[in-house]
């Protein structure tokens, strides 16, 4: 480059979730020719719309559309697939564990954390071993095939102990992902059963577990109970006020003296700060969430930024009634604060002033099911069954990235809905080399 010319600023996004997409997509778009450019590092070559994984898991959503491929859409911006393990803001490098294992350092001028939650385990005996979660699209395809293949297995057995812990179900976690989950999979199991000749949906055992006195904190508590209700009419059982106390091989015990026995065991129980933020130099809050300013800056450095989970944003709306707020780990913050992030980058880059973030809490939609729905606006619009559940899926819908995916969605819910479910279990996925073992064997 000729002497004198400036050199272009080097973005950095770390994570390639909700925030680093939509981040990435908006600099693309709107950045001058040679102004900048941008990096994204993620472990996975694609983002996850979490809110359709219960979709996904269910069969009413094909896996593959809920996730957008970061290199098909951000043409203009470098895309690395691999593990930031840690950051040097104070000489501005990262380092970046690949696919393959080795480590490359990643120089940079401007920095944006927008690093994704992890779920947050606890130390119950046998959750590790016999937990699975769900915030990827590979849990929710593990997941639906699981469930399905419970019952392909008790179908085939003669052991009514191991065919009663076969059909037990259990979801650790009472917030949306946990509930939309439950439901979605219950749904898509009770349709499932008509198949089979020897398993009613009375067979099953379908168990919500929350510490709390509460399901879905987001919604207001008189839709909570009604949640609640519509759950248990439909025969699951719900305990609140109650944690788990041990999971070791299956044997699930709860602190209220109850026992049995479940061979699906599904942990939605919150989410922590992305343990990566403790290898930086970035200053974190109590939780291990990056401390922000309004305008999502990184507090005492101009060069940085951050969004979503990890960060820690005060929120402007409480601020009057709690000087400490901060915004929640959750969708609507991270999709607002992502369209807040891409002009104050601009504006740091070009010399102007940032604007700060604010966003007044509007409401929250749930699936429950096929066609079964909450939906709290304000505290003011209550709506359920049939019109909250279209409500949910047209709110989701016009968040979803690309318009390709967006078509796509629509498609898969209008086979479903002409064709009726799948319930095909692809077990092979879960070890595809069976078969080929046994024929080197044979």
């Amino acid at each position: 480059m000729a002497k004198g010319k400036k050199q272009p600023k080097r973005i950095l996004i770390v994570g390639g979730g909700y925030v680093g997409l939509y981040t990435a997509l908006g600099l693309q778009k709107k950045l001058r020719s040679l102004e900048a450019s941008v990096t994204v590092v993620d472990p996975q070559p694609h983002m996850t719309y979490q809110p359709f994984l219960p979709e996904a898991a269910a069969g009413s959503i094909e896996p593959r559309h809920v996730v957008v491929p970061l290199r098909k859409v951000l043409k203009r911006c470098h895309v690395l697939t691999g593990r930031v393990t840690k950051i040097d803001h104070a000489t501005k490098t990262a380092t970046v564990e690949a696919i393959d294992g080795h480590t490359d350092t990643v120089e940079y001028d401007l920095l944006i954390s927008a690093l994704g939650s992890v779920s947050r385990l606890l130390p119950i005996p046998g959750l590790e071993e016999r937990g699975v979660g769900f915030k990827t699209v590979g849990e929710a395809i593990y997941l639906r095939n699981h469930v399905l293949s419970r019952l392909d297995l008790a179908e085939s057995t003669s052991d009514p102990e191991l065919r009663r812990k076969l059909l037990s179900f259990v979801v650790i976690g009472g917030g949306y992902a946990g509930v939309e989950a439950l439901a979605e999979l219950e749904d898509m199991a009770r349709y499932a059963v008509r198949y089979y000749d020897t398993i009613s949906a009375k067979d099953m055992r379908w168990v919500l577990v929350e510490a709390s006195n509460r399901i879905m904190p987001e919604v207001s508590a008189k839709m909570g109970v009604y949640t609640v209700k519509v759950l248990e009419r439909r025969g699951i059982e719900v305990f609140l006020d109650t944690r788990a106390k041990s999971l070791e091989n299956g044997h699930v015990i709860l602190d209220d003296g109850t026992e049995f026995d479940a061979d699906t065991i599904i942990w939605t129980a919150g989410v922590k700060a992305n343990p990566m933020l403790a290898n930086t130099d970035l200053p974190l809050d109590q939780r291990g969430r990056v401390r922000c300013t309004a305008e999502l800056q990184v507090e005492g450095l101009s060069d940085a930024w951050a969004a979503g989970d990890n960060a820690a944003v005060p929120d402007l709306s409480r601020t009057a009634e709690d000087p400490t707020a901060t915004c929640s780990p959750s969708a609507q913050h991270a999709v607002r604060q992502a369209k807040r992030l891409v002009p104050n980058v601009l504006a740091a880059l070009r010399g102007k002033k940032q604007k700060p973030y604010v966003h007044k809490y509007q409401g929250s939609v749930a699936s429950l099911g096929l066609y079964k729905g909450v939906t709290d606006v304000l505290g003011v619009i209550r709506l359920k069954g049939f019109l909250a559940w279209g409500l949910h899926r047209a709110y989701h819908l016009s968040r979803m990235p690309t318009f390709n995916r967006k078509v796509r969605i629509m498609f898969d819910w209008l086979g479903a809905f002409v064709f009726r479910r799948e319930v095909i279990s692809m077990g092979q996925i879960q070890d595809p080399k069976t078969e080929f073992t046994r024929a080197a064997k044979s």
